[in-house]
Order: structure tokens, then C-alpha cells, then sequence
């Protein structure tokens, strides 16, 4: 019996994928759990639609945060730091640091999606990695300075 999963099932398939399955699975597990539906002519129709929109949106994501990684270009950002007289800050720049300082410029970014590559614990300079995007990641450079 040929059905259409709903969501990802563990060794059957991914979402929207038409799979062909025994009867018996399909009518007591799949179906009433709201898993699967049958592979109907029309259902597999509006699967393809499905897809197609789905695809039309990731397409435009990732457009989206191409543009946003060019307008962000090679800035050097700068983040004040209460440091010591040895050049060693208070505490540590964090990603949420970096967020407010790239949003006062203009661009938001979530800070979630910030990366540091080491730890930031002396005045000096560094660089950031921004992930827009599964297939977007684009570098930033800061320079850490004591207030």
C-alpha cells in the first residue's frame, strides 16, 4: 500500500516522501496516528504543491540572508570593555554583545546564530562567525577596547 508521510519516520522515510508500506502498518499505526495519509492521485498533487511552495520559501531564505551577509561586508565592529590595567576585561564578550553592537549599526541578527571561536577575555581583536543560513556563514571582525 502506497502512502504519504506526514513527518519523518525512522527507517521509512522523510516528510512527504510516498512510500509503500504493508497494509496492515499503514491502517493500524500510520493513519491513526495522523502519520501518513493514503497515495492518493489528488493527495499526491497537493504534496507537489506542498514541495514546490516549500522549496520557493528556503530559496528566498537563503536570498535573504545572502543579502544581509553582503550588506554587512567587511565591517569592523567595536566593543567596549571595562578591562583591567594588564589589558584583561571584566566578565567576557558574549554573542548577545555583538548582536546589540551590529543592530545599532543596523542589521539584525539573532544572537543565537553568532559564533565565537575562543574565548573573549583580553582587549585586542577578534573575529565572529554569523550563520544566516545552513549553506550562509559569513565572518565578522571586532576589536575589543577598554572603556
Amino acid at each position: 500500500m502506497k502512502v504519504i508521510l506526514k513527518e519523518e519516520v525512522q527507517g521509512l522515510g522523510s516528510q512527504y516522501d510516498v512510500v509503500d508500506v504493508k497494509p496492515g502498518y499503514a491502517r493500524n499505526y500510520l493513519m491513526p496516528r495522523n502519520i501518513a495519509i493514503a497515495a492518493s492521485e489528488s493527495n499526491i498533487k497537493m504534496v507537489n504543491e506542498i514541495r514546490k511552495q516549500q522549496s520557493l520559501k528556503l530559496a528566498k531564505l537563503k536570498d535573504d540572508a545572502q543579502s544581509l551577509a553582503n550588506a554587512i561586508g567587511d565591517i569592523m565592529l567595536v566593543i567596549k570593555a571595562k578591562a583591567g590595567e594588564s589589558g584583561k576585561i571584566f566578565g567576557a564578550v558574549t554573542p548577545l554583545q555583538i548582536a546589540d553592537v551590529l543592530r545599532a549599526r543596523g542589521f539584525d541578527v539573532d544572537r543565537r546564530k553568532i559564533t565565537l571561536n575562543e574565548d573573549v577575555k583580553n582587549v585586542g581583536d577578534y573575529t565572529a562567525q554569523i550563520n544566516l543560513h545552513k549553506d550562509v556563514k559569513h565572518k565578522i571582525r571586532f576589536t575589543v577596547t577598554a572603556e
